[in-house]
């Protein structure tokens, strides 16, 4: 399987809007704006686990950094609460975690 960054951004999206619900409409701006910003370096951290060139332990890690600039990001709306804008977080990085993850798998 490859790995289409376009196609895991859309699915990060929907994952926020599951965990928002609701709030989606008032979220969709915010989460979407912070997606296209973090496009090229959510590709590329994907991509170096893909190709090896960054290990399991650095993968996660890269990931937990994005976790957060997510959610703080997410935490500057005052209509969420800090627990959604976390799980809505997790939901978004853990799609791009599997994303790798498959692809990573399709090629060994």
């Amino acid at each position: 399987m490859s790995f289409n960054i376009d196609a895991v951004v859309s699915d990060m999206a929907s994952a926020i809007k599951d965990v928002t619900g609701s709030h989606w409409n008032k979220v969709k701006g915010t989460a979407d704006q912070f997606l296209q910003n973090r496009k090229e370096s959510l590709a590329l951290i994907a991509e170096l686990r893909i190709t090896g060139e960054l290990s399991e332990e650095k993968f996660k890690s890269r990931l937990q950094d994005e976790k957060l600039i997510a959610e703080a990001q997410l935490n500057a709306l005052a209509v969420i609460s800090k627990a959604i804008a976390q799980k809505a977080a997790n939901a978004a990085i853990e799609v791009l975690e599997k994303a790798a993850k498959t692809a990573l798998g399709s090629i060994l």
